[in-house]
């Protein structure tokens, strides 16, 4: 089962300069960990069935006005119904003015008010959006994130394959370096993996023989990034004179990663390859696919055997179309 994962209120109300009407002890110590969010208006309605008190609770125009369009003694009653829940929370929405009864029902059951002056829909939206990258199910890989030409490669390979010398070479080119040494994985989407840096780590770059150093320092702010979605993977390998290893590309590989197929690419490492060179031509190949666009169907169909292909044949079986 997936790890369950919490931030804390005080970093939500710093992100987002949330004003704290009140809250029951610190709001450091107050988490949320549910990604939805809620307007209550079928708690208002009297039908309690499926409310998740995990999720913060959005009060806006059309919620106050009902409050208030019931009259005081119905208000009321409807208000505690919310607060009698417990969320986790209760966010205001457009710096409006609320009833007493809401300061005084969240110190009863010890629920947190804030407020905001942004509209109730545009702040729901940039808070699902924050939500769903804070708590997001999340793996850390021994790899190395780079940006290339816009695509997001993640570099695996082990131990002194030579997976930091290749970020730095590709950050002297004009590419950019999200992580080296850890990624942080996370999942965002069904559909997308985002990686960046541990905090305590963040921009070093560990280089055998020279030491630790910090990249944001000496190649400069554009040399790096925070965070990047990842587009393919990049593997790399010591050469294998046995093996024999792609030299078409016809048939898309794929990795997984949290339930997430990630297109990757087998590199072998021996002396005089280019790694840099070939990583850019690789995330440049990776975009063209993308687009609908493949040289080796290209190749092939100008040869005049592209329709005497079929997926998954052996590449030693093409080769010998020639």
């Amino acid at each position: 089962m997936p790890e369950k994962y919490s931030v804390s209120l005080s970093k939500i109300v710093n992100d987002h300069l949330f004003e704290v009407i009140y809250s029951p002890k610190n709001t450091g110590d107050i988490y949320i960990s549910s990604q939805d969010v809620n307007r209550p208006g079928l708690v208002f309605a009297g039908f309690y069935d499926h409310f998740d008190p995990a999720r913060i609770e959005f009060l806006g125009l059309a919620e106050l006005d009902y409050i208030t369009s019931l009259g005081e003694d119905c208000g009321r009653e409807r208000m505690e119904s919310l607060f009698r829940l417990k969320p986790s929370c209760v966010l205001i929405t457009r710096n409006l003015d609320f009833p007493g009864c809401v300061l005084e029902f969240a110190k009863q059951y010890e629920v947190p008010v804030l407020r905001t002056p942004d509209t109730t829909s545009s702040c729901m939206a940039t808070l699902i959006a924050y939500l769903g990258i804070e708590l997001a199910q999340r793996i850390t890989r021994h790899a190395v994130l780079v940006e290339v030409y816009g695509e997001g490669v993640l570099i695996l390979g082990d131990s002194g394959i030579g997976k930091s010398e290749t970020a730095l070479e590709l950050m002297k080119r004009g590419h950019r370096l999200i992580a080296d040494d850890a990624v942080e994985i996370r999942k965002v989407s069904s559909k997308t993996l985002v990686g960046s840096a541990p905090d305590n780590i963040r921009h070093f770059i560990e280089l055998r023989g020279i030491g630790v150093i910090n990249a944001r320092r000496i190649f400069g702010t554009g040399a790096v990034k925070l965070t990047e979605k990842i587009d393919m993977v990049v593997q790399l390998e010591v050469w294998d004179s046995s093996k024999v290893y792609d030299r078409m590309g016809l048939d898309d590989e794929f990795t997984d990663i949290l339930g997430i197929k990630v297109p990757i690419s087998i590199v072998p490492v021996k002396p005089g390859r280019n790694l840099s060179i070939i990583i850019e031509a690789a995330a440049m190949n990776n975009r063209q696919k993308k687009m609908g666009y493949n040289a080796a169907t290209e190749l092939l169909n100008s040869l005049g055997i592209g329709d005497d292909i079929q997926p998954g044949k052996n590449e030693i079986e093409v080769w010998q179309n020639f």
